[in-house]
This record gives C-alpha cells, sequence and structure tokens, in this order.
C-alpha cells in the first residue's frame, strides 16, 4: 500500500503574525511546528503499513526551511519526505495549495508506479491550526478525482481493494466503505500519535528530500500561490477586549467589608440582585 500524508508546518500559536496588507501570515522569523492534527495523519498511515506492508511518504508545501517537519515526520516513522517548494507557489489560499499538492501526488504517483503502484490512500490532517478551514484535504480529493471520508475517527478494515471507516458525526458515528485509491481526513480520536525514535531521528539526519517545483512538474501557472488564489483578504482587524475589570484588594478585615459593599452595589447598578 502506498500511503501519503500532507502536512503542514504552522506556527506555535502564541507567535502567529499576519501582514495586514497581503492578508497572509508572516512566517518569517517565526519558529514553526507540524500541525498537531498532522501527526493523528502520520500515526494512522504508520499503523496500516504495519498491518498491510508498503510506504508512507509524507508531503510538505512551503519554503526550504518545511524540510524540517518532513524529517520529523521521518524521525516518527514515515520511509520518505517530499518537499514541494517554489517561491511562485507563495502566499497560496486552500484552492492553490490543493491544487498544487495534488498534482505533487500525482506526480509522486506516476514516477514510483512501476516500482510499488500508484497512491492507493491519501491521508490528511482534519484541518489546520493556522488557518482552521479544513479544506485542503477535501481540496486535493477533488482535483484528483478521489472518493473522500472527512472526520475519519476510526479505519476499521482493509480488504478486497476497499477500506471500512467510521466517520465521526453530530450524531455519532456514519460507517462508510470507499474503494481505493482514495482520501480521507482523520480526527484525533483515530489514533494516538508516537514520539521519534533514536533511530528514526539518526535516519532523517541523513535522509535525502527530493523537492518538487516548477521545474519538474506540469502546473498550470494561474493557479499558483497569491496570484492564482481565488480567496482575496480585505481587511485584517486585532479583536479588542471591549470588557475592563477592576481589583478590589481586601487585606484587613474592614476593606473586605468594603470590598463586599462594592460588590454588591456593582451588583444592584446591573440588576443582578
Amino acid at each position: 500500500m502506498n500511503i501519503v500524508v500532507p502536512i503542514k508546518q504552522v506556527p506555535e500559536t502564541s507567535n502567529v503574525k499576519m501582514d495586514p496588507e497581503k492578508g497572509t501570515m508572516i512566517r518569517a522569523g517565526v519558529e514553526s511546528v507540524i500541525n498537531p492534527l498532522d501527526l493523528y495523519a502520520i500515526e494512522s498511515a504508520l499503523r496500516l503499513r504495519e498491518e498491510h506492508g508498503g510506504v508512507v511518504t509524507a508531503i510538505t508545501m512551503g519554503p526550504p526551511p518545511a524540510a524540517t517537519a518532513l524529517r520529523q515526520a521521518i524521525a516518527m516513522g514515515c520511509d520518505e519526505g517530499i518537499l514541494v517548494s517554489d517561491r511562485k507557489f507563495g502566499g497560496a489560499d486552500t484552492w492553490a495549495t490543493s491544487y498544487t499538492l495534488a498534482e505533487a501526488i500525482r506526480k509522486l504517483g506516476a514516477e514510483t508506479g512501476s516500482e510499488r503502484g500508484a497512491v492507493d490512500l491519501v491521508i490528511a490532517g482534519e484541518r489546520a491550526t493556522d488557518g482552521d478551514t479544513a479544506q485542503v484535504g477535501p481540496g486535493i480529493a477533488a482535483w484528483l478525482d478521489l472518493p473522500l471520508a472527512t472526520y475519519v475517527a476510526h479505519i476499521t478494515d482493509v480488504a478486497d481493494g476497499t477500506m471500512t471507516v467510521e466517520r465521526l458525526v453530530e450524531e455519532g458515528y456514519q460507517i462508510l466503505s470507499i474503494p481505493f485509491p482514495a482520501l480521507i481526513t482523520v480526527v484525533k480520536e483515530s489514533a494516538a500519535p508516537r514520539l521519534p525514535t533514536l533511530s528514526g531521528k539518526k535516519r532523517s539526519i541523513s535522509q535525502e528530500i527530493p523537492v518538487f517545483s516548477t521545474e519538474n512538474m506540469d502546473l498550470d501557472a494561474a493557479s499558483l500561490g497569491l496570484k492564482g488564489s481565488p480567496t482575496k483578504v480585505v481587511k485584517i482587524a486585532t479583536p479588542k477586549v471591549t470588557r475592563g475589570g477592576e481589583l478590589v484588594t481586601a487585606g484587613t478585615e474592614d476593606e473586605v467589608v468594603s470590598a463586599v459593599d462594592r460588590l454588591m452595589a456593582f451588583l444592584e447598578e446591573k440588576d443582578l440582585v
């Protein structure tokens, strides 16, 4: 089984910064990590490989430093990593990103077809913590014309060219049978991500990371990067905290009585008592 896991390198939540003019996230000089929800996709892929054999390839789109995320995935157990990187990909929205990744997966399947078969399964995380759109995984499925199951909580069976999954919905679980090749997005319930191993870390250091770019991919230039993105951010505003508060320090008995009186007066003013 040839499994591909699209992952994303995202800024740590406390370090998110936005470019107010372009409406895009500022990534330069910001510490990044593998999107936490992609770790569940990696673990799901590794478990399938352990049960059914095959190869797990992590793929990510980003600048050259994004290769760090691929090496972390390899340290966890992925067999290979592919970096999709080109300045022309910069500023891509979910539409342009899913298009570029889909073409990279198509290229990967074509190049490896004679050795281990075309791509059988793409497993993506539920969403990325920076954009929070949950659109890239389904977008890849659309570009590749693959059967899609989102919010997969359990992969219960793989046999006879199909897989059975339990999809998390508001009412409970929806059981689906999906033919290969296919794409699924998984939720936290799907698996507990393993930690990188020492041998995995050693292998990741020496592992070659191929780079897919406009030079070796057949791409529509009008569908790339910021210029090829139909989503336009017209305005960015930082939420303002409108609620204020008053801190009352009561260290003595008289101060406690005064504080209680002020609290009661406040509650009466707001018609809360």
